[in-house]
């Protein structure tokens, strides 16, 4: 039985795929799953404070960076990984964000959008729990790399994932 590299399960690797990163070999997807995390979890810290305090000015940091994120190749936070924390680690550049994860910053800036509006409105228990709800969507690609927006994108766009 032939020995590999790889350093994270299968199921992950298969996960990260989803999630638009199909034309590399498993060492890779192994070596950039913190790199495909990263910025996740960036977003996810400033969402739990900004719902938790219902914080407009963070939550309207978060929209922009969500919408920049659309706009540019790459995330606004894997600028950060790609020229300055991937060398800390010697890891390599990641790549720009596939369509499944501007597709995700998409619907994340939606919703980041309809929370800062609840709170706005004075419709806070409302903000709370669209905000609780939306904090387990980067939760789960924190954790286990599950990005349920890029599994909506596949299943629209019929993209089958090997």
């Amino acid at each position: 039985m032939e020995k590999t590299k790889t350093t994270i399960s299968r199921r992950r690797i298969y996960r990260i795929k989803c999630q638009g990163f199909t034309g590399y070999s498993d060492e890779e997807i192994s070596q950039l799953a913190f790199a495909n995390r990263f910025p996740v979890i960036i977003c996810l810290i400033m969402l739990g404070v900004g719902v938790a305090l219902a914080n407009i000015p963070l939550l309207s940091a978060l929209l922009v960076v969500s919408v920049l994120s659309i706009v540019l190749p790459y995330h606004v936070f894997d600028y950060v990984y790609n020229h300055w924390l991937r060398f800390k680690m010697g890891k390599p550049k990641l790549a720009p964000r596939p369509n499944q994860l501007k597709f995700a910053c998409f619907l994340a800036a939606a919703w980041t959008a309809i929370n800062i509006y609840l709170f706005a409105s004075g419709q806070t228990t409302a903000g709370y729990i669209s905000g609780a709800i939306m904090f387990c969507v980067p939760l789960l690609v924190a954790t286990i790399d599950l990005c349920i927006p890029s599994m909506i994108y596949n299943f629209l766009f019929r993209i089958k994932i090997q």
